[in-house]
């Protein structure tokens, strides 16, 4: 079992992954659950080293990502000024996914987004041959501009979202050009999404419900997804600018 902790920023036609990304291992016995873990950026308190924290982006490398099918991560994604980005004019993107895998997990992140953007987080996801994006497997919580992007119009497509699955119970999303808190927390088959502080999404996972749920979406015909109990996190490529800082 594994913990996380990230925190994304997104922004215009950019996609930041960057400040303190951390990953905390749930099989330890003793877990820190505080809401806002207080070291500094790209860097693991005192506490959070003893809890078994790890971080996911050093503010300054890709180191720990690749791109997904086991590439060299694309020029699109980049580090700049302490933030893990993605800049879509470089033309040489592709979903990146962590080196690592993890099973139970507290994943907290920030993102901060374009106009009119769109990208996602997706977890549990499987890198194989037989799968030919991340996407076939795991699944996603949205990252979007609410307020403009097409996708904003269809229930259970919108920021905070497990895509297509299940809807926000609330909405907590904030104005474009503002940093959004994500926490993704999947312990013992019980998932959540929070953004912003509030719970937005419950669910149990890998119940004979959740496959009902799954049976009823766009990922019907995927015989994998969302199945694994174990997988990568990935970052989506998407035509916008947009960014990620603080992942752990």
């Amino acid at each position: 079992m594994k913990f996380v902790f990230a925190v994304l920023i997104a922004i215009p036609v950019l996609l930041f992954w960057g400040n303190s990304s951390k990953v905390l291992n749930l099989n330890t016995p003793q877990i820190v659950l505080d809401e806002d873990l207080q070291s500094a950026p790209n860097t693991l308190s005192t506490e959070e080293q003893k809890a078994g924290w790890k971080l996911l982006f050093d503010g300054k490398s890709l180191a720990g990502w690749h791109r997904y099918g086991n590439k060299p991560v694309g020029k699109s994604w980049k580090s700049e000024e302490g933030a893990l980005v993605f800049d879509p004019l470089e033309k040489d993107g592709g979903d990146i996914v962590t080196d690592q895998e993890f099973e139970n997990f507290d994943f907290r992140l920030e993102w901060k987004i374009a106009p009119c953007g769109n990208s996602g987080i997706m977890f549990y996801v499987v890198e194989d041959d037989k799968y030919p994006t991340p996407w076939r497997t795991g699944p996603e919580m949205q990252v979007l501009d609410n307020t403009c992007h097409p996708d904003a119009k269809i229930n259970k497509h919108r920021a905070g979202d497990l895509y297509d699955l299940i809807a926000s119970s609330v909405e907590t999303v904030k104005p474009v050009g503002e940093w959004n808190k994500v926490r993704i927390v999947s312990k013992n088959g019980r998932l959540e999404h929070w953004l912003n502080g509030k719970k937005v999404v419950e669910t149990t996972l890998w119940d004979q419900a959740w496959y009902d749920m799954i049976a009823k979406s766009k990922f019907k015909d995927m015989a994998d997804f969302g199945r694994s109990k174990k997988g990568k996190f990935s970052l989506q490529d998407m035509v916008t600018r947009f960014g990620f800082a603080t992942l752990r």
